[in-house]
């Protein structure tokens, strides 16, 4: 297969032109401290605040996968994942709640017509949350769809300027095709549904509500068969997507289920991260309870906690950007000679992640239990930390002994009942 060669001219400017992968990760990194000073006003409010998001727009976070051509840095997927860990160790909720409205224009630019993303990227930066569950309807109309529907759980939406919905197609057919669409944040509702106590965990990641109220979508902000799920038919022509015939980047064949878990793991990895600093500040200012009193880290049960729970956190740290690397190297090989990235790799990347997951919720698990009884109590971090990991493991996505079959079932070519395939 020939090199990919980008169609269209720059649109907008990159605000930085020069600016390294190394940069956009230490710049993360920094916000730490202020992120970790905005914890509970956070998980209150439901989202991270103005000044955050006006500090996370100027680090450039928000444009990191978003494409050169449109103002954005366009560095690959595991620079992304690793700035996301690094905010999420500040605080898991935020790190959520931004993750799950920056990773998005990757999705955008992969699958979108470049009609579309001339339009969706005019603002110089796009953000949404993307619930791909059908929740809504797309009614055929003159030139376009009428979108009605309520889509919970959009993570991202407090601080986006767009969303992305699955909505089944009634076109009069019996087939209730699903497609994605994509409307404007000014067309939709954000229901006050999220923050303050109404759920265990991930308080902070803006996970509210979306209703949309029979609006009117032009036909180009709508795509199908949905980019999640579908057998990757010009993949296989060798066609690619609207995203690697306008950006020669094979990154953007938009393959979704493994970058899509790893947004998931990216905050759950910080907040292994998060319990481990706590941690190691709890056992150097505290003594043990029994003799012999020395201060904890200097105990070996407490030495063993720390030690495991740093190996967990490692080994989740090194399965997400091994993925994410894979993810890239597929892309890759998929322009240099035509290899198929399938839907067996697309699946086995996400069963991947998935234990990197498991890895970092069971790090989190050994400092909850060694951390005493007083980190459970109400405003500890460690408490905070432990809640939002129960929150990830309820997540239909992160269900691993769910997706282990269709691992095989795509192995051995059969139906893929999980995704109706």
């Amino acid at each position: 297969m020939a090199a990919l060669a980008k169609k269209a001219a720059s649109v907008l400017p990159v605000p930085e032109p020069n600016l390294t992968s190394d940069e956009m990760i230490a710049r993360a990194a920094a916000l730490r401290p202020k992120i970790r000073a905005e914890q509970d006003a956070a998980e209150e409010r439901g989202s991270y605040s103005q000044e955050l998001h006006e500090e996370f727009l100027k680090a450039g976070f928000y444009r990191a996968v978003q494409p050169r051509m449109f103002g954005g840095y366009e560095f690959p997927l595991p620079v992304f994942y690793r700035t996301m860990a690094e905010i999420s160790r500040g605080d898991p909720g935020i790190g959520w709640c931004l993750t799950l409205c920056a990773s998005h224009p990757f999705l955008i630019a992969s699958h979108w017509p470049e009609k579309a993303q001339r339009e969706f990227f005019s603002t110089g930066f796009y953000a949404s949350p993307h619930r791909p569950a059908p929740l809504g309807t797309a009614t055929p109309t003159s030139g376009g769809y009428i979108i009605d529907g309520t889509w919970d759980y959009c993570s991202g939406i407090p601080w986006s300027n767009y969303f992305v919905g699955g909505a089944f197609l009634l076109d009069g057919t019996d087939s209730r095709a699903i497609v994605q669409v994509v409307l404007p944040k000014a067309q939709v509702v954000v229901l006050p549904d999220w923050g303050g106590d109404r759920t265990l965990g991930m308080r902070a990641s803006g996970s509210n509500s979306v209703k949309v109220d029979k609006v009117f979508v032009p036909e180009h902000y709508v795509v199908h068969p949905p980019p999640m799920w579908a057998e990757p038919t010009d993949i296989i022509k060798g066609n690619g997507t609207a995203g690697t015939r306008l950006h020669g980047n094979p990154m953007y064949l938009g393959r979704l289920m493994g970058p899509y878990h790893m947004s998931l793991v990216a905050p759950v990895l910080g907040a292994a991260r998060a319990a481990i600093d706590e941690f190691e500040e709890i056992i150097k200012t505290r003594k043990t309870m029994f003799p012999p009193f020395v201060l904890r880290f200097e105990h070996g049960d407490f030495q063993r906690a720390y030690g495991h729970a740093t190996a967990l956190a490692d080994a989740a740290e090194g399965i997400l950007i091994r993925a994410g690397q894979i993810y890239m190297e597929k892309c890759q090989r998929w322009a240099d000679d035509g290899t198929m990235f399938t839907l067996e790799d697309n699946i086995r990347l996400w069963g991947m992640v998935q234990q990197a997951g498991q890895l970092a919720c069971q790090a989190v698990d050994v400092v909850f239990n060694a951390a005493s009884s007083a980190a459970a109590k109400k405003g500890q971090r460690i408490q905070r930390y432990y809640r939002d990991c129960a929150m990830y493991r309820s997540h239909i996505s992160s269900q691993y002994l769910n997706f282990a079959a269709p691992i095989a079932r795509a192995h051995f070519g059969r139906k893929l009942e999980l995704f109706g395939l």
